[in-house]
């Protein structure tokens, strides 16, 4: 698990409690982000790493085909989320030199793709009552998906049920009983705080498991990629000859991160679990 822990991490948002922003009224006035590349929208671009996505086909499918450094062919799950909540522009990348002025009332993103190696559940959470007592009241914590599906894993590990490495996804439930725990903590320590654990493992699973449901016809592998081995994001990139020419049938898009058309299901079922946060 620690390979695929390089790739995948907790998202956490905090929303801020007033409801008046710079863009007029939305459900909440700011979106702070930290996490990894599936919520990176490009602090990457600006820092000295082999882990980018600021390059085609990175982006295809993006507001002006640009790959802003987003590890998916479209939007992130979290963009969807900001939009659904009322935002018409996203927060911009902390390293970005969009990060200034008016911009930052919409939030920010501190998120960095392969930056949680040495990532606990203790490290996620300790910093909570630093950002309460700066005024944060409703923090939302994405739980791990279920890691055993993502195409590395199949790649990499082996697969059998439902086509997933059933040991990898075990410890990736045991990991998400314990932030459950450490959430449930948190809110009886820091009164007036809401603290809400979003389920990504179940919706994923889902897709994966049955994705003709949805309206997907390949969850195995990844659109942008080699076509037959999956083990990496970096395989995606301009020479790629195995890339999809259609992303939308596809649960991922790289051997690892949600497709825009997944990410759409994963930002639809974080909305219904969040109306307990934003309310």
């Amino acid at each position: 698990m620690g390979i695929l822990a390089l790739v995948y991490v907790l998202a956490i948002a905090i929303f801020c409690s007033s409801n008046v922003n710079s863009q007029g009224v939305t459900l909440v006035p700011a979106i702070i982000t930290f996490g990894d590349s599936v919520v990176d929208v490009g602090n990457n671009d600006y820092i000295p790493t082999i882990f980018k996505s600021n390059y085609p086909p990175y982006g295809r499918d993006f507001k002006n085909k640009e790959a802003t450094g987003r590890f998916c062919n479209g939007k992130l799950a979290t963009d969807i989320t900001a939009e659904t909540l009322g935002f018409t522009s996203f927060a911009p990348a902390y390293l970005s030199p969009q990060a200034s002025g008016k911009n930052l009332l919409l939030g920010a993103n501190f998120a960095s793709a392969a930056c949680n190696s040495t990532v606990t559940t203790v490290t996620i959470f300790q910093g909570v009552p630093r950002e309460a007592s700066k005024g944060a009241r409703r923090i939302g914590v994405t739980s791990l998906p279920p890691l055993g599906c993502l195409p590395a894993a199949r790649t990499i590990f082996g697969f059998h049920e439902s086509g997933c490495v059933s040991r990898i996804n075990t410890d990736a439930q045991q990991f998400n009983k314990k932030i459950n725990s450490a959430a449930t903590q948190l809110g009886k320590q820091l009164p007036g705080l809401k603290v809400v654990v979003f389920d990504v493992f179940k919706p994923l699973y889902d897709l994966v498991a049955d994705p003709k449901k949805n309206g997907f016809t390949e969850a195995t592998k990844g659109c942008c990629g080699t076509g037959k081995v999956e083990t990496t994001s970096l395989l995606c990139n301009p020479k790629s000859y195995g890339t999809c020419s259609n992303a939308t049938q596809y649960v991922f898009w790289d051997s690892v991160h949600p497709s825009q058309a997944a990410n759409q299901i994963l930002a639809d079922s974080l909305i219904i679990q969040g109306i307990a946060l934003i309310s």
